[in-house]
């Protein structure tokens, strides 16, 4: 199994969670603003200081707007694959 089909398949795993969290949550709103911001923050967080651990991830749209949308998960996500690869 590839790296791409790995990825594919774990952001699958992550979109189908946070899709059945935000449907289950009563403020579903509040949750995605509040999913969004952590995951952003992560990310920036990530670009800042991660050179010091080795996984220092880039400012790209796909990173940016997967850590919108998908929040913390998706840049975990992205550091076990920079990790592995």
């Amino acid at each position: 199994m590839g790296t791409d089909n790995l990825f594919a398949l774990i952001c699958g795993a992550v979109i189908t969670i946070m899709l059945i969290y935000y449907v289950r949550h009563k403020r579903r709103i509040r949750a995605f603003l509040f999913g969004s911001l952590t995951g952003l923050a992560a990310l920036l967080i990530l670009n800042k200081f991660g050179g010091q651990f080795d996984t220092c991830l880039p400012l790209n749209i796909f990173n940016v707007c997967g850590s919108a949308v998908l929040g913390v998960p998706f840049v975990i996500c992205l550091v076990i694959l920079n990790i592995i690869c």
